[in-house]
C-alpha cells in the first residue's frame, strides 16, 4: 500500500508528464506540416519517419515531463521554496531548458548512433553539431521553453491553490454543488496575540510561515487536505473515509505535535518561543461547490464548520489541546493506547441539543 504521500507525490508528477506528452504531440503534428512530403531533416539530414515520430517524441516528451516533475517534486520546490514567484519561474526554467538541451544532444546522437554505418566521434557528433548550430534549434527551444514555462506556472499554481483544488478546477468535479461528508479539524495557535507582540508583526508573520510550512509535513502524511488559513488559524479537512482510515484525523493532531518539538531548537534560537496549538474535530454533511466571480473558489458550506470552530473554541474552557464530537467518537475505532476523556454535555451556539464533547490528552 503507498502511503498518502506517496500517492500525493505520484499525483503531482503525473501532470508534467501529460502536459509534455501533449505538447510533444502537437509539435509531431505541427512538424509534419512543415516537413510535408520530405523524407529527412534539412538541417542534419537525418531520415524524417511521421510514423516513428509520433510515437518516439510523444514518449521521449512525456519522460522528459515525469523527469522534470520528479525533479519539481522532489528537489526543486524545496530549494526555491523562499524564493519570490517570478525568481522561481526564472531560475527553474533555465536549469530545465539546460536539461533539455542535453536531453535533445544526447538523443540526436543516439539517432545518429541507430541510422549511420560508422561510429566515429566525427560521423556521430555531425548531426548533432548541425542540429544544435540551426536556426531550427532556436524554434525548437522556444518552444520547449514554452512548455518548460506553462509546467512552472503549473505547479506554482498548484502550490497555491492546492493541488486537488486546482485538479477539481480542470475536471470540473464542483462545478455545480456536491453533497458529501467530511471531517473537518479547526487548529489555532495558543497565546497567538501575546507572541504577536513580544516579536513584532514582521518577526511574527516570519514564524507564523516556518509553522505552517512544518505542520503541513503532517498533514500530507496523514491524507489531509488544507482547506484555509485565516490569521494563526488553519482549517483542515478529510473525505469522511480518508479521515477515518487509520485514524488520519486524530494522528494528524499528534504528529504535528511531534513536528514542532523536533523543531523546538529551531523556534528557540529564532523566536524565543516554540507555539503550541489546540483543536477541534467534527464531522458531517458539506455542500462542495465553486463560488465566486472575479476570484474563484471551491468553499463548503454546512453547520459541520460552524460547530467545528465552537468545538475548538471551548479547548482552553476545558484545558485540553484536542476535542471532538460526540458524532465523530461514535464512528472512530479508538486503539487502546488513546486517553479519552468525556468533558461533558454542552450547548454550542447555534445548535438546538447539547452536544457531549471528548478530549484526547495524548497517548500512553
Amino acid at each position: 500500500m503507498l502511503s498518502p504521500k506517496t500517492k500525493r507525490n505520484i499525483g503531482r508528477v503525473i501532470p508534467f508528464g501529460v502536459l509534455w506528452f501533449i505538447f510533444s504531440l502537437i509539435y509531431c503534428i505541427l512538424e509534419k506540416g512543415i516537413l510535408g512530403h520530405l523524407d529527412a531533416y534539412p538541417a542534419t539530414g537525418v531520415p524524417y519517419n511521421f510514423g516513428r515520430s509520433i510515437i518516439a517524441i510523444p514518449a521521449a516528451g512525456m519522460f522528459m515531463g515525469i523527469l522534470t516533475g520528479i525533479l519539481e517534486i522532489g528537489y526543486f520546490s524545496k530549494w526555491f521554496i523562499k524564493k519570490s514567484f517570478t525568481r522561481k519561474i526564472v531560475s527553474k526554467s533555465f536549469i530545465y531548458l539546460v536539461i533539455v538541451i542535453i536531453f535533445l544532444t544526447v538523443i540526436t546522437l543516439i539517432n545518429a548512433l541507430y541510422i549511420q554505418k560508422g561510429y566515429t566521434f566525427k560521423i556521430l557528433s555531425s548531426p548533432a553539431l548541425a542540429f544544435l548550430t540551426d536556426y531550427a534549434m532556436i524554434g525548437i527551444m522556444i518552444y520547449m521553453g514554452a512548455i518548460i514555462v506553462i509546467t512552472q506556472f503549473y505547479s506554482e499554481f498548484s502550490a497555491s491553490l492546492g493541488q486537488g483544488t486546482l485538479r477539481n478546477f480542470f475536471l470540473g468535479t464542483y462545478h455545480h454543488p456536491v453533497q458529501e461528508e467530511r471531517i473537518f479539524m479547526f487548529l489555532d495557535m495558543k497565546s497567538s496575540t501575546t507572541i504577536a507582540e513580544k516579536l513584532g508583526h514582521v518577526r511574527y508573520f516570519e514564524m507564523l510561515r516556518e509553522y505552517f510550512f512544518d505542520l503541513s509535513s503532517a498533514v500530507i502524511k496523514y491524507a489531509g487536505t488544507i482547506y484555509q488559513y485565516a490569521g494563526d488559524e488553519m482549517i483542515i479537512c478529510w473525505k469522511l473515509k480518508d479521515g477515518l482510515k487509520n485514524n488520519n484525523s486524530i494522528e494528524c493532531f499528534f504528529a504535528m505535535k511531534l513536528v514542532l518539538e523536533k523543531e523546538t531548537e529551531k523556534y528557540n534560537n529564532r523566536y524565543g518561543c516554540l507555539p503550541g496549538f489546540k483543536a477541534g474535530l467534527h464531522y458531517g454533511m458539506v455542500t462542495t461547490g465553486e463560488i465566486g466571480s472575479l476570484k474563484k473558489e471551491i468553499i463548503f458550506t454546512g453547520d459541520v464548520l460552524n460547530t467545528s470552530a465552537r468545538i475548538q473554541g471551548l479547548c482552553n474552557h476545558f484545558n485540553a489541546d484536542l476535542l471532538l464530537s460526540e458524532d465523530l467518537a461514535k464512528i472512530i475505532q479508538f486503539p487502546n493506547n488513546y486517553i479519552i476523556t468525556s468533558v461533558g454535555h454542552n450547548l454550542l451556539k447555534g445548535r438546538s441539543k447539547s452536544t457531549e464533547l471528548f478530549s484526547i490528552s495524548g497517548r500512553i
